[in-house]
């Protein structure tokens, strides 16, 4: 593999993680491709994380503390540190397959004119026993019209290892506390390549206070991402109305599904119209 001497950087944004933050670090100690550098974020934790993380003494893990700024902080400041070649994400209640590097890394061995590299993603309850679902990707290509249509077949959520490059600016919005992800991903992969491995990159862990479980905050973040996309990447209005009628659909069967009823369910779409 000609890219084993390539360095991949790691990014984990960490916050009162200490429940789990061991298995998601002993998963990227145990990877099969060695060359990377794991950089650590403490968002100002008031609970054992920092006494965690001291325990593990690996040179290729950096470790940083901040007040308390929110993820997107966190991320800004390790895109700083960052050294590597590559880089991706890895939450600190999730774990990385041992595969995870080495096949991502694999596929920009076999299509060096790629940018992003996704993978397999499978879902577990809480407790890591239980597969819950999978995600697969399925598309190949430029992924920036098919991010602004919020189209699944190439967007689980930061699971995209990044061929870095130094003409982009590599900044997540740090005033969105939903959907910043998927705005860092438009900022970025317009012009540019995407592929995926079908093996698993990720095992993602269901929680029941996961920021996604926040129903409003996910209101207000998709409202802030339409007004981002608005405002700084001015989509032609066919792909606009598109984008909007995606998160309407997303928010109300959100709803339905968090146990809501069809009425309290419209009433958000009411909402978001009001602000569209």
């Amino acid at each position: 593999m000609k890219n084993h001497y390539k360095l991949v950087s790691i990014i984990m944004a960490v916050y009162n993680s200490s429940k789990y933050i061991s298995e998601s670090i002993e998963s990227v100690i145990n990877q099969i491709f060695k060359n990377w550098e794991l950089i650590i974020i403490d968002d100002g934790s008031n609970d054992s994380t920092d006494e965690v993380i001291s325990q593990y003494m690996d040179n290729r893990i950096r470790y940083f503390k901040q007040s308390h700024g929110g993820v997107s902080s966190a991320r800004n400041l390790a895109l700083q540190k960052m050294k590597g070649d590559y880089f991706c994400f890895l939450d600190a209640d999730d774990v990385m397959p041992s595969n995870g590097l080495r096949d991502r890394i694999g596929v920009f061995e076999r299509q060096p004119d790629l940018t992003f590299v996704d993978g397999t993603v499978i879902y577990f309850d809480e407790s890591m026993t239980r597969i819950v679902k999978k995600y697969i990707p399925s598309f190949e290509g430029y992924p920036y019209d098919e991010l602004l249509r919020l189209n699944r077949a190439c967007y689980f959520g930061n699971t995209w290892m990044i061929k870095k490059e130094k003409d982009v600016n590599y900044l997540f919005r740090e005033d969105m506390t939903h959907a910043e992800d998927l705005l860092f991903y438009l900022t970025i992969s317009k012009g540019r390549k995407y592929s995926y491995t079908e093996s698993p990159v990720l095992f993602y862990r269901e929680r029941d206070d996961s920021a996604m479980k926040d129903l409003t905050g996910l209101e207000d973040g998709y409202f802030h991402l339409l007004s981002k996309v608005k405002q700084d990447l001015q989509p032609d209005p066919t792909t606009l109305k598109i984008l909007k009628k995606r998160i309407m659909r997303i928010m109300f069967f959100s709803y339905l599904f968090d146990g809501h009823d069809p009425y309290s369910a419209a009433r958000s779409l009411f909402r978001y119209l009001l602000k569209a």
